[in-house]
């Protein structure tokens, strides 16, 4: 199998939306904020133990895997084919599919309005380094090595293209299914 899975816009992807089970690859919370029509949602973090229902899926349909801008869905696919589980990426994400003006289809209760996980993420991220350099100024010099530890994760978070931050924050009680 290719390390590069196969990838869609949005354009291709409406036009042929009907041809496709579709999976939704972020949190729950992001997914009840507004999903594509017909989505199910699979998060990231439980790929690796939904492969029986997915394989049994893509033998129905094609699999499209779908996230906010295309990144966690490539990872997925990518997880997919290492158990020969063919899955499509939608480039771009939910994001470029609403701005394109394409409906988003909510849970019965309505929209609800939780963060994007990138968002959460630079918060978080944001916020860890800036505590740590308050306290190594008001406390101790120690406490910088907190910002110089969140700054490796995210380098170490690029250069791999995962997130463990991503993973930890997708765990709390917000971003899980109610």
């Amino acid at each position: 199998m290719s390390s590069s899975p196969a990838l869609l816009d949005v354009h291709q992807a409406h036009s042929r939306h009907a041809e496709f089970a579709i999976i939704d690859v972020r949190t729950a919370g992001e997914y009840a904020s507004g999903h594509l029509p017909g989505a199910l949602n699979v998060p990231l973090d439980r790929i690796a133990r939904s492969l029986t229902e997915l394989r049994r899926a893509a033998e129905e349909k094609p699999l499209l895997l779908v996230c906010a801008s295309g990144a966690r869905s490539e990872n997925a696919a990518r997880t997919l084919a290492r158990h020969d589980i063919e899955a499509t990426s939608l480039t771009c994400g939910t994001s470029s599919w609403s701005a394109q003006g394409h409906p988003l289809d909510y849970p019965a209760q309505g929209p609800r309005r939780v963060w994007a996980m990138e968002r959460q993420v630079r918060l978080t991220a944001g916020a860890l380094v800036l505590l740590g350099l308050l306290l190594g100024l008001l406390v101790h010099p120690a406490f910088e090595l907190l910002s110089a530890a969140i700054a490796a994760g995210l380098v170490f978070s690029a250069l791999t293209d995962t997130c463990g931050m991503a993973v930890v924050l997708g765990r709390l009680p917000f971003n899980r299914r109610r």
